[in-house]
């Protein structure tokens, strides 16, 4: 069984957006065939009752002769949100991901603590 699923073909090219919780793993990848395809993850991070962490996954697999709908009903579906909640509406984030730039902002370039906010480092950020 040491050869690729079907479905995990060469990645060509990708990125990756993280947002508070959720990281969104764009993949342009190629088939068998030479053709390419995207493929949206989102993995969003949960904490058991024990303090451990564990990740669900959703992927979508998005072919090249939906780009141009699927682009459509997203730029419609982002414009009405947009319409009915106002243009701050995408400008807003979670609570949690400010913390986490706080804590992030708290650390110099080369890693060492700056600010009043090392203390607050525990172990699992080691």
């Amino acid at each position: 069984m040491g050869q690729k699923d079907t479905m995990d073909q060469e990645e060509i090219y990708s990125k990756v957006l993280r947002a508070g919780r959720r990281t969104y793993f764009f993949d342009v990848r190629s088939t068998k065939a030479g053709d390419y395809y995207l493929t949206i993850t989102e993995s969003k991070k949960f904490t058991h009752d024990d303090g451990s962490f564990h990740y669900k996954k959703h992927k979508i697999y998005l072919y090249k002769e939906d780009f141009s709908a699927f682009r459509e009903i997203m730029e419609e579906m982002m414009d009405y949100i947009i319409d009915e909640k106002g243009s701050e509406v995408i400008s807003e984030r979670h609570q949690k991901d400010f913390k986490k730039e706080e804590e992030e902002e708290s650390f110099s370039e080369n890693g060492t603590a700056t600010g009043s906010n090392f203390t607050d480092v525990s172990f699992d950020d080691i």
